[in-house]
């Protein structure tokens, strides 16, 4: 995926001071950079974003209480970094941790951050009718009061040892003055949420549905402000027409750079690209319930018969081959290779187009003349494929998957959209099978998110519906020790049952090479999103691009 490509070695990034800068350190900050998207956010309110743009937007104006260290450990609160929280004590038996909140911390209205904001926060992300994406994950979290102003005390069901990481990972900490008033079920669309109030060194200045977003460096922030101006995210569905507003100057940033296209970058004087650890896989999931009546299984994707059929019928080394042309990473199962406890070793379907014939027919599926779409009970074997116009890839993957599901009786009918379009379409169940890119947390507990029953919406994002106790109780196994080797024997296992159940066909590991402008000075960029340090990015005062010439002018902090 990344070869001859040189990944960013991980480090510990600097914590930045608090309170306001002194004139000295002015001409460390400045300067504007401008980030080529594929698609817009969905939303950027914290407890329901499940796509980049909005995670990135979030991540950069919304503050945890703390942060996890580059070195991405879930166990314990070694490595965490203090954010909204200067330090914390746990109690003795481990059940309990009281946080002692920055006092200069302040939300982007003015307002000082509170306990009670706290507080509020984990009522919010709770709450199933705001249907939080993380709700599986932040589970036996009990309770959250307050001992007074700056120290809310977070409570615990049992002690586990990712207990800390449950809630300063999952929960984003959001002003109650602001949404306390707005009913749960309205939260996602209100106005409230599209202003974006939080408390990180970014604020959100502006955002044109489908046009771009843009952030404003918060000159007072208590961690100190953004070493940018300005951050742009600009909204161009085309990939071919984002690498040319990469390569012509218009862009500073291209985030998912084609592996194809890597020469094109590396051969510019202006711009690199550079690869960098990533959490991400590519897979074409079923959706295994009714489109129009999730109570009943998918007329199509309820048989596991079918589902291991249409698996078995793809070769994906061979299509690996094809869109990559070699420097793809096959995926060995339900997960990205650069997670710690991803296992090459699994015993995948393989491709038999023979056996995957005769599981359709065993399955009732018949082929009435050769080259005919099956039919069962007067049904055709047709369904449609959502594929994301912004991946090229994807889109190369989808003519692939049509020919080769073509080969045993399967008509695959597919739908070009636009990514968000796709989100949209995923968050309602409103598909039959789509092309996704999955982002993963670096912990098993992301797995109860997107793929546990607790994940099912309308909280988490098991889009799918896929549903297994086994499953489910090696997840949580595997979440209840501190032993690496039992957690990853646990995984394995848990792995090996789903690749069985078949709700997905798994295909490739997603490159992370990014192309980026050379004037550009970045952090090091982590698996769980390259723009977590994006507040200490700098541009040289000499390097520094008049933005407004081209139409892309921020506004004054």
């Amino acid at each position: 995926m990344r070869t001859k490509i040189l990944p960013f070695v991980l480090c510990v990034a600097i914590a930045a001071c608090g309170g306001r800068e002194s004139p000295a350190s002015t001409s460390a900050t400045g300067g504007t950079m401008v980030v080529a998207v594929p698609a817009d956010a969905g939303t950027i309110f914290p407890p329901q974003v499940y796509e980049f743009l909005g995670a990135a937007v979030r991540d950069n104006v919304y503050d945890r209480l703390a942060d996890m260290g580059d070195d991405l450990n879930t166990v314990g609160d070694k490595g965490f970094t203090p954010h909204l929280a200067d330090s914390w004590d746990w109690s003795r038996d481990s059940l309990s941790v009281a946080f002692h909140l920055n006092p200069r911390a302040r939300w982007h209205d003015g307002q000082p951050v509170r306990a009670n904001d706290v507080r509020f926060s984990y009522k919010i992300f709770s709450d199933p009718k705001v249907g939080a994406s993380v709700s599986p994950e932040i589970s036996n979290i009990d309770s959250v009061s307050v001992r007074d102003s700056l120290t809310p005390v977070v409570w615990y069901k049992q002690h586990r040892p990712e207990s800390f990481y449950d809630f300063v990972y999952q929960i984003y900490i959001i002003p109650e003055h602001i949404f306390k008033d707005i009913p749960p079920d309205q939260l996602r669309t209100s106005d409230a949420a599209r202003k974006g109030i939080g408390s990180g060194r970014f604020r959100l200045a502006r955002w044109e549905a489908g046009q771009r977003i843009e952030l404003v460096a918060d000159t007072a922030n208590y961690r100190g402000r953004a070493k940018l101006d300005h951050v742009i995210w600009t909204i161009v569905p085309d990939a071919s027409a984002a690498l040319a507003r990469l390569l012509g100057g218009q862009a500073d940033f291209l985030e998912s750079l084609p592996v194809d296209q890597v020469h094109l970058v590396d051969s510019s004087k202006s711009v690199h690209s550079v690869g960098y650890p990533g959490l991400q896989y590519a897979y074409m999931g079923f959706n295994l319930v009714d489109r129009k009546n999730p109570s009943r299984p998918h007329p199509i994707f309820g048989d596991v018969r079918v589902r291991r059929a249409l698996s078995m019928a793809i070769d994906r080394r061979a299509m690996l081959q094809n869109v990559f042309n070699g420097a793809g990473r096959l995926s060995y199962g339900p997960f990205p290779r650069g997670i710690s406890f991803a296992d090459t070793t699994l015993a995948l379907l393989p491709y038999d187009v023979s056996a995957a014939k005769a599981l359709l027919d065993s399955a009732g599926w018949k082929e009435l003349s050769p080259g005919a779409t099956r039919t069962k009970n007067g049904q055709p074997l047709r369904f449609s494929l959502i594929v994301p116009v912004s991946s090229r890839p994807r889109m190369a993957y989808s003519v692939l998957i049509q020919e080769a599901l073509h080969k045993v009786g399967a008509q695959v009918d597919l739908e070009q959209v636009q990514g968000n379009v796709a989100g949209q379409r995923e968050f309602k169940r409103d598909f039959d099978a789509t092309l996704h890119g999955q982002f993963t947390d670096p912990s098993p507990s992301g797995y109860k998110q997107q793929w546990g029953s607790a994940g099912v919406p309308p909280a988490g994002q098991n889009w799918f519906s896929y549903r297994n106790s086994a499953f489910d109780a090696l997840l949580d196994s595997a979440l209840a020790t501190a032993d690496a080797s039992r957690m990853r024997a646990d995984m394995r296992r848990a792995f090996q049952i789903q690749i069985a159940d078949a709700p997905a066909v798994w295909l490739y590991d997603i490159p992370t090479i990014v192309g980026i402008q050379k004037r550009i000075h970045p952090q090091p960029m982590r698996p769980d999103g390259w723009w977590i340090h994006l507040a200490d990015w700098t541009i040289p005062p000499n390097e520094r691009i008049d933005r407004d010439r081209i139409g892309l002018g921020g506004t004054t902090p």
